[in-house]
């Protein structure tokens, strides 16, 4: 019986290939639809929302973090597929005592395509996240070939309070490759004040599209707090999804490392 182990070091024993897949991470469930699994996947948290035409037909069993394991049971998955970061413990083992769980452990692109290749063995679509992961590669390796002098920027998720994203999350591995060095040298994601704010003085502040969806009047109010700073909205997906949204990613962050070189509007 093939034994696979996860990003945290957990042992599978599969029998065969999943074919009854509940994903509760959106931008794995992406990533497995973009595979060509969408006839495995069964169920999917109310937060997967891409490919909006893949999705639609499938199952949804909760949040990210309130998976319910009775919705769950009744679909008899023989493979769930989550986050550390993104889902509880709690509920990780508790869906355990349902079917095997294979957990992603993300905080850089590296870990990222790991992540691809694993899954791609696991559900024996080796040759799809093989290719992905190497045209992922490509685009991240050009970005970093344009070689640009960051800027530094403080790039918030949440508002009231005001949260930031620090040191050893994914979005901190993404900023360099749109242009930007993180100013936040705090682990994770920190809570800041208005006079933490003020401190920190960056030259850019990106305000993410989730999870808390910012808009323009919250940038009316950081600007009258960051009166020196540029703020921006920007899409936090690409920041923040780590499955096939990369290709994605690597081409909203060209425009950004274009934008602020002033070469385009």
């Amino acid at each position: 019986m093939p034994i696979y182990v996860d990003q945290m070091g957990n042992r599978l024993e599969l029998k065969k290939a999943p074919q009854r897949i509940i994903s509760l991470v959106p931008s794995q469930t992406e990533l497995l639809l973009d595979l060509g699994l969408e006839d495995r996947i069964l169920g999917r948290t109310r937060f997967c929302i891409h490919p909006k035409d893949k999705v639609a037909g499938i199952t949804k069993i909760g949040g990210t973090k309130t998976a319910d394991p009775s919705r769950v049971a009744a679909l008899q998955p023989d493979l769930i597929i989550g986050n550390k970061e993104e889902n509880e413990q709690s509920n990780i083992e508790a869906l355990s005592r349902i079917a095997p769980v294979w957990m992603s452990d993300i905080r850089n692109l590296n870990e990222a395509l790991q992540m691809i290749t694993m899954l791609g063995q696991v559900l024996q679509v080796e040759q799809a996240a093989h290719d992905l992961a190497n045209r992922i590669t490509h685009r991240f390796e050009k970005l970093e070939s344009d070689q640009t002098q960051p800027v530094s920027a403080l790039y918030l998720i949440w508002y009231q309070p005001w949260m930031a994203a620090g040191q050893g999350t994914f979005i901190d591995s993404m900023l360099p490759y749109a242009g930007f060095q993180n100013v936040l040298q705090r682990d994770r994601y920190p809570i800041l004040t208005a006079e933490e704010l003020g401190r920190l003085k960056p030259e850019t502040v990106l305000l993410s599209s989730e999870p808390f969806p910012f808009r323009s009047k919250h940038v009316e109010e950081l600007q009258k707090l960051l009166p020196e700073s540029r703020i921006l909205l920007v899409d936090g997906e690409c920041f923040s999804w780590y499955g096939s949204r990369l290709l994605l990613a690597a081409d909203y962050f060209e425009y950004l490392k274009k934008e602020q070189q002033g070469i385009v509007l």
